[in-house]
Order: C-alpha cells, then structure tokens, then sequence
C-alpha cells in the first residue's frame, strides 16, 4: 500500500469514527436523560426500615444512573400527608409515593387487596402471587383508574396482633373493646363487637395511657419497641392475621411512568424489586433482637385463642362475601388471591413447615 493510499483510507476510517462518536454521545444521553422526581412516603423518618425503602431506592435508582435519575425522598407530612400520598401522586401533583394500599381502604376497598386483608397470603406467598400469578399486573389494571402504576417496595413479614391493656381470651372479651384498627380489619372486627378508632401513630401512647383506647395494633417488635407500648399495655399479641404479609408499594404517576425510557422503566422494575426483597430481611434480621427486648422489659407475650381466630376467619369471609357481591374490582383481585392461596398453604405445609417446626423444638430446648 501506498503512502498516499494509507492516508487516505485512514482519514477516510477517521471521518466515519468520528461520526461513529457523534452519533454514540446522543444515543447515551437519550437512554439516560436527566429526570428529577419527587417522593413522598407515607412514613416518618423514625420508622427507619419502612421509609429507609424510599432512601434505597433513590440511591440506587441515582448510583445506577450516574445521577441522572434523582428521586427525592419527603417524609410523611413534608409535603404531603402521609395518608394522602397515593392520591396527590395519582393526580399528578408528585411523581412517585412509597406507601400501603389498605391506607385507602375507605376511598375503594380494592386498594386494599394487594397490600394486605385479612387472612390472605404470607410475606412468601404474596410475592409469589405478585411476581409469578400476575397480581402486579391485575393491581395495575386496576390503579390505571387512579393515574397510578405501582411495583411492590417492601413487605414486614407476618405483624404481631397488638397492645392490650388486659387479656384477651375469648369472643366475649372482645365486646365494647375500643382497639386503634383501620380499614378492612376494623370492619371484621366490629362484627365481633371491636368498636375499631381511627389514630395517628404519634397518638397512640397518649390514648393508651389515659385509657381513652383500650387496645392498638402497629407493626411488630423492631418498630412497635420505639414507641414504648409495653409500659402502659403489657399484653402482646399475636399474629396480626388482618396482615399476613402486608405489601408496602411504590406507586408512581401513570403518566409520568410511561414518560420514561425503556430503560429507566426496567432499571425501576428491577430495584423495586431490590428494595421490596431488602425490607423484609431487614425485618427478619431485627425483629429477633427486639421481640426478646420487649420481653426483658415487660411485655407478655399471648396468642390469640384458637375461639378468637375461628371468629375473625369466619367473619372475614362475611365481609369478603358482601365486598365480592357488590365490588367488580375487589372481587377480581381477591379471587385471584383466593385461587393461589389454597395452592400455596397446600405446599407450605409439606417441607417448610415441618423444616421450621422441628427447628423451633431444637431452639425451644436449647440445642441451637
């Protein structure tokens, strides 16, 4: 080859790198574009393993983008209330919320289905019913009334049943109780003479104390410990089965949503999915410490009676029946949930359940 033919096919090779180049810089900068949300959850700060899911998902979604993608996290109150963050995002006037379904229970009994009910599916069972039976893309057919797409960001594991002020052993005892419960579980509990109260979480000491409340349900051992029950409702009860496996969701504004690239919706998708997996751990790896702090403090541990749950399960189907009947929406997502959970608890009884059980004999008599 030639001096003159080299130079020329190399500027002829450079021209077309350089173009190369100038088509490459557009084509980054159009799959990561600079977007900035905002978030508004609907927890305080103090809650630090359910509004911290807010915070991992802005730092991920961040660190994933170069800092492209900023999502900015408001706690409950900061802009939004925390019980009516769904609703301003669905309207557009936020981007995105961090929150739970059955919190707008009284707006549409249908929100609550893919969050918790009583008597549904364990934290297991739920993500499988999200993930792989389609609930996450019935709960978005539904929310696209609302303007809202929502992906599963956490979950508690099964909740404890609450602070009571004396014990609770049978149905009668349950007459005139006033308990802070909302939503679907105060509705079955009121067939059983419950008179269920409405209270901000930051009320709930003061109206224990003064007997103004008689009972409350929160979470469980980690975030319950915080706010110091035991001092004046020794009596903790369990399980929580209006919350089996409680769902916290991040919901988005439809619209703003479907905006985005291809790629930011999937990078969304999949740390959604991070954060739902990485609250749940963070929940089995600090309740042990807490439920046995709780105790060395003073709290005495009771389960609900078996009289007691036969009593909820079957007045939980009563108001499933009447919710079914006359709510298109619930009906479709329940008995979708209905048809899994058979399957499910059919499996869960075989391996996993006889495997933690023998476990548990070893715990209880000091082998592990």
């Amino acid at each position: 080859m030639d001096r003159r033919s080299f130079l020329t096919k190399a500027a002829v090779g450079g021209t077309a790198a350089a173009a190369g180049a100038a088509l490459a810089a557009p084509a980054i900068a159009q799959s990561a574009p600079k977007i900035t949300w905002r978030l508004t959850s609907s927890f305080p700060k103090s809650l630090d393993t359910i509004y911290g899911g807010a915070e991992v998902l802005s730092q991920r979604i961040s660190e994933a983008t170069d800092g492209n993608f900023q999502i900015q996290v408001f706690a409950a109150g900061e802009i939004v209330p925390g019980l009516e963050a769904a609703n301003e995002v669905g309207a557009g006037n936020v981007e995105a919320c961090h929150t739970v379904g059955y919190y707008y229970f009284g707006k549409d009994p249908a929100y609550a289905v893919a969050a918790a009910v009583p008597f549904s599916l364990s934290a297991r069972g739920i993500n499988a019913w999200h993930y792989h039976g389609g609930g996450i893309d019935l709960y978005n057919e539904y929310l696209a009334q609302h303007g809202l797409h929502a992906l599963p960001g956490g979950n508690t594991g099964v909740q404890m049943g609450g602070w009571f002020r004396k014990e609770i052993n049978t149905v009668a005892d349950m007459q005139g109780l006033k308990m802070r419960v909302g939503g679907f579980a105060g509705q079955v509990m009121s067939k059983l003479g419950v008179v269920p109260q409405q209270i901000a979480g930051g009320d709930i000491y003061p109206a224990l104390e003064k007997g103004t409340i008689d009972a409350a349900e929160w979470v469980g051992p980690y975030d319950d410990e915080k706010l110091g029950f035991y001092k004046v409702a020794p009596y903790y009860y369990y399980p929580g089965w209006w919350e089996g496996g409680p769902t916290v969701h991040f919901m988005f504004n439809k619209a703003k949503f479907e905006e985005l690239t291809p790629a930011y919706q999937s990078l969304l998708k999949s740390v959604c999915q991070g954060v739902d997996a990485d609250m749940l751990q963070k929940y089995d790896y600090k309740n042990p410490a807490a439920i046995k702090s709780l105790v060395a403090n003073g709290a005495q541990l009771r389960p609900f009676s078996p009289e007691i749950l036969e009593a909820c399960f079957n007045a939980a189907n009563e108001v499933y029946a009447e919710m079914e009947a006359t709510n298109a929406a619930f009906a479709k997502l329940w008995q979708s949930i209905k048809a899994f959970r058979s399957e499910y608890y059919t499996w869960a009884q075989v391996a996993e359940y006889n495997y933690d059980t023998f476990m548990m004999l070893q715990q209880n008599a000091g082998k592990l």
